[in-house]
């Protein structure tokens, strides 16, 4: 009997769909509440002027490619934790934290940096002069919020890999709901606040960051569940090798992080030569898409953790199954969200706009959308299982390839139709063209990574077990 059969594992599917949902629905709830802060900068911004709406929307996209790349980089913790877990060595998870944190505070000052560098890139481009300010101001406000953020992403994942996600979903609704009343008495200057307009959502996105840290600080401190490995009992300066570790583990997902961002940026940029219905239609479509994909991307975290533990105990038999069973989690998730989008594509454009040409050409792309949910799932899910194997670089490889070498150039094939091309569309599909290549670069991405998982998880089987999978 291999070491991996002796463990007390029962590989039932229901059981393990249940503990997977346990972990991954308070993720979910939490990712909503922090989408739903965005969407409450951006309504009350609107309310306070069409400047202040411009400004906000220019400083909030520089402030998503920051957040989302750190996030990346941070991820690394989430992998070390579940495999201590896994293997019950409690005594060793202080120590990563501590070491987690020394690197959120260099990545948390570097992203303070790069995103106040960044901002200078409105002086390059034809804005009013109010919408200018508005938008540096945004960055440079809230990118104090920037190591705040780092550190409180190295909490999150080391509760996540203790299996302990209710907390971030408690303080996440509290956030929002700060974020709510800040947001009302900055932007509008109600009881006596000064009236701020746009920069109030920079001050309320600055309050809420440094919340959501104090916040879980708080409930770590209060609840049983993390003695066992609480990092704070002692003092531990930087140790080289493992902020180094952590570092070749977390950046790989960084990079594809900001690859992702910035490709879906980068299309925004390119179909705005189109006009005004087709920059809609396409942030009508993304931003539907961007609330569905909140659902995949909760499951992956929590597959992370399950096959992380599964790892750390010795038994990679389960950790394979546990792959599987969240990756054909996501697809029969993904099933559902395809089908209602294709069914009702035109009832959700009609949703967001009252203009029949831009809810028309919005139809369109969520069809289109509904197509490569079954990809956008797999490739997010997958990824995910396979960092629970602590392997980054190949998945990052994969993602970039999608992206950047058949989404984007496919996409300006098809939407752009340059002259010089020896074939292309007789007219430029606009929009409709990058989002087709789109699900061209997904379906790749989701089959490149169906298969390193396949790969990964059989290299971790011992001898004489069934690698049918």
């Amino acid at each position: 009997m291999s070491a991996a059969r002796s463990l007390p594992f029962s590989p039932s599917l229901r059981t393990e769909l249940h503990a997977l949902w346990l972990l991954a629905w308070p993720i979910l709830v939490g990712q909503l509440a922090n989408v739903g802060m965005s969407a409450v900068d951006v309504a009350m911004a609107g309310h306070a002027s069409a400047q202040d709406l411009a400004g906000v929307s220019l400083g909030v996209s520089i402030w998503n490619i920051v957040i989302i790349t750190l996030m990346g980089v941070m991820l690394s913790v989430n992998p070390l934790v579940a495999h201590y877990v896994g293997a019950r060595e409690f005594h060793r998870v202080p120590h990563v934290v501590r070491q987690a944190l020394w690197k959120a505070l260099g990545m948390g000052l570097l992203a303070f940096a790069a995103a106040n560098l960044s901002a200078r890139v409105f002086d390059h481009m034809a804005l009013e002069p109010l919408v200018r300010d508005g938008a540096q101001g945004f960055v440079h406000i809230t990118s104090f919020a920037l190591p705040a953020f780092a550190a409180y992403r190295v909490l999150y994942g080391y509760s996540a890999s203790l299996n302990q996600t209710k907390p971030m979903m408690v303080i996440a609704l509290g956030a929002l709901a700060l974020n709510v009343l800040v947001n009302w008495l900055l932007v509008f200057g109600h009881w006596g606040f000064p009236r701020l307009g746009g920069l109030g959502c920079a001050w309320a996105t600055l309050l809420c960051v440094w919340f959501n840290l104090g916040g879980l600080l708080w409930w770590m401190h209060r609840s049983p569940a993390y003695r066992s490995t609480w990092p704070f009992d002692r003092f531990e300066g930087p140790h080289r090798q493992k902020v180094g570790r952590l570092l070749r583990l977390g950046l790989p997902i960084g990079v594809t992080y900001f690859a992702e961002t910035t490709a879906f940026g980068l299309i925004a940029l390119l179909v705005a030569r189109f006009g005004s219905t087709q920059i809609a239609a396409h942030q009508i479509a993304l931003n539907f898409t961007s609330l569905v994909f909140m659902v995949p991307l909760s499951l992956g975290v929590a597959l992370l953790t399950r096959v992380g533990q599964s790892l750390g105990a010795g038994d990679p038999v389960a950790a394979r199954f546990r792959a599987w069973v969240g990756v054909g989690a996501a697809l029969g998730l993904a099933v559902v969200s395809a089908v209602g989008m294709a069914l009702f594509n035109t009832q959700i454009a009609a949703a967001y706009t009252t203009d029949a040409t831009v809810a028309a050409a919005a139809a369109q792309l969520l069809f289109l959308a509904a197509v490569f949910q079954l990809s956008d799932a797999t490739q997010v899910v997958t990824s995910s299982a396979i960092r629970g194997y602590k392997v980054t670089r190949s998945p990052m490889v994969i993602q970039l390839t999608a992206f950047w070498v058949v989404s984007l150039p496919l996409g300006c094939a098809l939407g752009l139709a340059p002259a010089w091309l020896p074939w292309r569309p007789a007219q430029p599909l606009q929009a409709q063209g990058f989002w087709i290549a789109l699900v061209a670069g997904l379906t790749v991405g989701a089959v490149g990574l169906v298969l390193l998982l396949r790969y990964v998880a059989r290299q971790h089987l011992p001898p004489g077990e069934s690698v049918t999978l």
